[in-house]
This record gives structure tokens, sequence and C-alpha cells, in this order.
């Protein structure tokens, strides 16, 4: 085989591989979609068939109901705060390590590479559980007294 044909034979595997990637993450968005547009005995009856009609009272409900405006308000919130955290923590680091050498910059720097390949579930649970019981922690690790009577 020639060069070129090499070529479009990878060409065509990448172009395949991407499609069924895109359609194995589009199918259950749009079901989901799908099944929230419904009535519940609609959806009961036939999970897989298309809706008659666009119900948009199951919005309304997790709006009002299931109080998702306050939350999505709160998710707002924390992102916003944990941004500009973030940005003023991590630019002047960012900044510090990447252009001057000091001693244990290289040490910093693998911490941090090492730090990327750790995935959140295995810190976010954890620190969720520790939060959850924050007096107890602070009382262990603080006086007491100084902050509790």
């Amino acid at each position: 085989m020639k060069h070129k044909d090499t070529d479009k034979l990878v060409k065509i595997f990448i172009y395949v591989a991407m499609i069924a990637l895109a359609v194995s993450i589009i199918i259950p968005v749009a079901w989901v979609f799908l099944a929230s547009i419904k009535e519940n005995k609609e959806f009961y009856e036939n999970p897989w068939a298309f809706p008659n009609g666009f119900h948009i009272q199951n919005f309304i409900d997790a709006f009002q109901e299931a109080k998702m405006g306050e939350y999505l308000l709160n998710s707002v919130i924390v992102t916003i705060l944990a941004l500009a955290i973030l940005l003023v923590v991590a630019l002047p680091a960012a900044y510090v390590l990447s252009r001057f050498k000091f001693k244990g910059s290289g040490l910093i720097n693998g911490l941090v590479k090492a730090g990327l390949f750790i995935n959140i579930s295995y810190i976010a649970v954890p620190i969720f559980l520790m939060l959850l019981d924050w007096d107890t922690i602070l009382k262990t690790f603080m006086m007491d007294g100084f902050f509790f009577e």
C-alpha cells in the first residue's frame, strides 16, 4: 500500500471512531431529554417511544417542588467563589513555577503533575465527609474553649 492509502484508512478509522463516540453520547442525552418532556403515564407505558407532546410541567415541578433553582444558584455561587480563589492562588503560583528556577522547583512541578493523575472522585467523597463533621474537626484540632465553650 502506498503512503496516501494508509493515511486515508487512518482518517476513515478516526472519523468512524469519532462518529461512534458522538452517537454513544448523543443518544442517552436525547433519550433523557425526551423522557423529561413526557407525562409520567406516557413514560411508564413506553419509555422508548417518542412523546405525544411537549409536557413542560416536569420542568416547573423540578424548579418549584424540588428546589432546583435554589440548587442551581448555590452551584453558581460556589463555582464563582472557587474560580476567584483559584485565580488568586493558582495564577501567581503557576507563573513563579514556570518562570523561576529555585531549589525544589523541580519537585514541586513533579508533584503538581502527579496530582493531575488523581481522579477527582477519589478526593471529593473524603472532603465531603470531612465537611459534614466540621464541628468535630474544629474541636479536635483547635483548643477547647478558644472557639467553643
